[in-house]
């Protein structure tokens, strides 16, 4: 066992407590700036040596310290948090850190800023203890982790001088049935769009339909020559080049058994799409290409029948290996106007990256593992992927690292809901995976 098995509660909880206390909402600047320097200070205090690279949005925060090795581990975070929503439907201030029966709540504390608080206060246990670390770390911290890591990839060719690294880790995902974190070597890729439909300046009568084009109506058209109810995306071209698992992949996938009735039962949902369960429910969540609908909105006020001006919506494709966001923006604006909807425009939201990934037998996604099994009694199981989309591409690429994920979330954390929370216990064992992480790797 390493340094890390001495108790860090009070540690995490105070780091923690500072981080929520910044309402680091995805979009909100201000917030954002504020939130980078409380990461920064914290990243500071331990010794850590310090930049924020200010960006035309929210500024990334890069920290590297040395070990006794040459080896290096690059860890991947993000501030920034999902919008708190009402407070009225929380039980506690969200943002301000409260403890009930060994659990934490406070928006971030699973998305964001639980998994960063672990990893700061380990590397700051490590260093108390021993004087140095067993290899050197380098954080990447940004404020767009949560839409589409816009400036990330400036970020990483400005700052390249600081970001010489071995390997790279992430914090995000699930745990299997037993609740020990999944270990994923590749992560999907994001685009987020926004279609415009517009037919005039203001809205106009009801009754004026019979000889006017709605934009809602028209929006609600393209939308449909998307995606069926059968789920499959109609856009030409889209699955081309899409690939199964390979037969070691899927050996992989039959292996991850997740918590079914406890998701079902935290987010209240009776059953699964298509009614899927066991391995077709995991390698549809982990190798199947997505299009999701986030949001539609017009400048329609009140319950007055109108024929609205103008509506928009929102969607982003979750896509998989050989899959690229510019390709797949392309092929939806011809499959829009092929389709007899020119009128509609398309505006690709900033950001957006491809899917990431590392062979399964790379040594580095044994090794975090393997280390597992010091922390949770039992190594990690791996998956080639995962419901979760990361920028770990632009580490593999830019860096040549390679890229494992560990996970993090539970059926109930609420990561978009009111009263998100996280065992103080899951965070503490988090923070002990990266000791065993960096000895072994050092090692």
């Amino acid at each position: 066992m390493s340094a890390l098995s001495l108790p860090l509660t009070e540690k995490l909880s105070q780091s923690l407590s500072v981080l929520c206390a910044h309402a680091t909402g995805t979009g909100h600047l201000a917030d954002l700036r504020s939130g980078a320097e409380a990461v920064a200070g914290q990243l500071r205090g331990i010794g850590m040596h310090v930049r924020v690279a200010s960006t035309a949005s929210a500024p990334v925060v890069l920290a590297h310290l040395g070990g006794r090795t040459d080896r290096t581990l690059l860890l991947y975070h993000h501030y920034d948090t999902a919008s708190p929503g009402p407070w009225r439907e929380w039980s506690h201030e969200p943002l301000q850190l409260a403890e009930r029966s060994g659990v934490l709540y406070a928006r971030g504390v699973v998305a964001g800023k639980g998994p960063l608080s672990a990893h700061i206060q380990a590397i700051h246990s490590l260093l108390q203890a021993d004087g140095a670390l067993p290899c050197g770390v380098i954080i990447v911290a940004e404020g767009h982790g949560m839409s589409g890591s816009q400036h990330l990839a400036e970020v990483l060719a400005t700052h390249a001088d600081i970001l010489r690294a071995d390997v790279c880790l992430a914090s995000q995902g699930e745990r299997d049935s037993r609740g020990i974190p999944l270990c994923y070597s590749g992560t999907k890729g994001h685009l987020q769009v926004r279609l415009h439909a517009r037919s005039g300046t203001y809205p106009l009568p009801s009754s004026l339909s019979p000889s006017l084009r709605n934009p809602l109506w028209r929006l609600s058209w393209a939308l449909t020559s998307i995606k069926g109810d059968d789920e499959d995306i109609k856009i030409e071209g889209f699955y081309d080049s899409v690939e199964g698992p390979t037969r070691a992949e899927n050996d992989l996938l039959r292996q991850v058994v997740i918590d079914e009735a406890a998701r079902l039962r935290a987010w209240q949902r009776k059953e699964f799409l298509f009614g899927m369960s066991g391995h077709a429910l995991v390698r549809a969540e982990a190798t199947l290409p997505t299009c999701n609908l986030s949001a539609i909105t017009c400048d329609l006020a009140g319950d007055a029948a109108r024929i609205p001006a103008s509506a928009e919506a929102t969607l982003d494709f979750q896509l998989v290996p050989h899959q690229h966001p510019d390709a797949i923006f392309a092929m939806l604006q011809s499959h829009l106007a092929v389709g007899g909807f020119a009128d509609i425009a398309v505006e690709r939201m900033p950001g957006g990256y491809p899917p990431a990934y590392t062979p399964h037998d790379a040594p580095f996604i044994a090794l975090v593992s393997k280390a597992g099994a010091a922390v949770y009694g039992a190594p990690l199981n791996m998956a080639p992927a995962g419901p979760l989309a990361l920028p770990l591409q632009m580490f593999i690429e830019r860096l040549g690292l390679a890229a494992v994920t560990v996970g993090f979330s539970r059926p109930d954390s609420a990561i978009h809901g009111p009263d998100e929370r996280v065992p103080i216990d899951d965070l503490t064992r988090h923070a002990q995976l990266l000791g065993e992480v960096l000895a072994a790797l050092a090692g």
